[in-house]
């Protein structure tokens, strides 16, 4: 597969990674209140890699590209809330 054919599903790709940045962060002695600002960092930079990337990366500029990756990284922290939720409540 070539990463340049992902497109739009790049974004997710972003989200996906920023989950796993924010549970390696989760491993450390680091207080767990920094994850949401290190997925949303994470992804800021995510998106402007993706924009010299991927062609079809729904960005044309360095701003757009970093925004999009920033709500990417925070998504990414609301995806754990909502599995952890729906969990019952139970940490994971």
């Amino acid at each position: 597969m070539d990463i340049t054919s992902l497109g739009i599903t790049g974004v997710a790709a972003i989200t996906v990674i920023c989950l796993l940045i924010g549970q390696g962060v989760k491993c450390t002695s680091l207080d767990n209140k920094y994850i949401p600002v290190i997925c949303g960092a994470a992804g800021g930079i995510l998106g402007v890699a993706a924009l010299f990337l991927m062609p079809d990366y729904p960005a044309t500029d360095y701003i757009t590209a970093a925004a999009v990756g920033i709500v990417s990284g925070f998504a990414a922290t609301g995806v754990n809330q909502a599995v952890k939720q729906m969990g019952g409540g139970r940490n994971g």
